[in-house]
């Protein structure tokens, strides 16, 4: 099977990846003043996530939204790489990638300023919508090979 690679379909996915580090950076550039200010000494054995439960929500939020950058995305990127590969990362493919890519930025916006539950529920449930065309759209090309 020759496939044309489709290079515009890598876009939403650097973009994401790129968005990723800007939280990275944002959690640290919160969470260490907040640490210092706290005069927490950090204890490599405490349980999991104990210590920095002690932190302001406003200091979590940031954390939790990379870590949640790290889990539901991997399909984002993994799918997004194999459409491009199939050759088939262009129009409503690419479209449905960037409406994705834009959705979780909101959701990372909203985790990370206000944290309002419903907001974010919404937005992940929106986020899933997208994802889900590219995973049938992807099937239905594999299935028609």
């Amino acid at each position: 099977m020759n496939l044309a690679v489709n290079i515009e379909m890598l876009g939403p996915v650097i973009a994401l990846v790129f968005w990723s580090m800007v939280m990275w950076v944002w959690m640290y550039v919160t969470r260490i003043p907040a640490v210092s200010k706290a005069k927490m000494k950090l204890d490599s054995n405490a349980p999991r996530g104990e210590q920095m439960s002690t932190l302001p929500p406003q200091v979590r939020w940031k954390a939790d939204n990379y870590n949640h950058l790290m889990e539901q995305p991997t399909l984002f990127y993994a799918l997004a790489i194999s459409i491009a590969l199939m050759g088939e990362g262009s129009g409503i493919n690419l479209y449905l990638a960037w409406v994705y890519v834009a959705l979780r930025i909101c959701h990372s916006l909203v985790q990370s300023l206000i944290n309002k539950i419903e907001v974010r529920f919404g937005l992940f449930f929106l986020s899933n919508l997208p994802l889900l065309a590219l995973t049938f759209n992807a099937a239905l090309f594999l299935l028609n090979k």
